[in-house]
């Protein structure tokens, strides 16, 4: 019982930590897969059409959320460089964007945190050694 409650708090100290971080660096947030999150977020993607739109985005660093604001208007854009796109929402899809990122993390932080206690587990345990089979 002792161990399920220390794993508890790791988990919960890692996933306190994860949210901090994911919050202090929300405008770069840089997973593998930001744009999956930004699409399940709600962001619609945009191609520069005209050559204000081509400037605008020029101008954008590559990878980066960005907060604009376009007569009065909040937007929040993505340039994806490679793809040559721009990802643009508004307030309630980065608020929901930055939810999903913040689960991806707490999740990501779970999954190691369980790898690492059953690597603990094998070497400190002697769970492949001969005293495996006295217990």
């Amino acid at each position: 019982m002792k161990t399920q409650e220390s794993h508890l708090k790791i988990v919960l100290i890692l996933a306190i930590a994860a949210a901090a971080l994911s919050i202090a660096g929300c405008a770069g947030v840089g997973s593998g897969n930001t744009t999956a999150l930004l699409s399940a977020a709600g962001f619609r993607v945009r191609t520069p059409q005209t050559p204000r739109q081509q400037q605008m985005y020029a101008a954008l660093p590559p990878y980066q959320v960005q907060r604009a604001i376009v007569k009065g208007h909040v937007f929040y854009v993505y340039k994806d460089e490679k793809a040559g796109v721009a990802y643009v929402g508004r307030e309630q899809e980065y608020q929901r964007y930055q939810q999903l990122a913040i689960q991806q993390q707490i999740a990501e932080n779970y999954y190691t945190a369980v790898a690492m206690d059953r690597a603990a587990a094998l070497s400190w345990y002697g769970a492949w050694g001969p005293r495996a089979f006295w217990w």
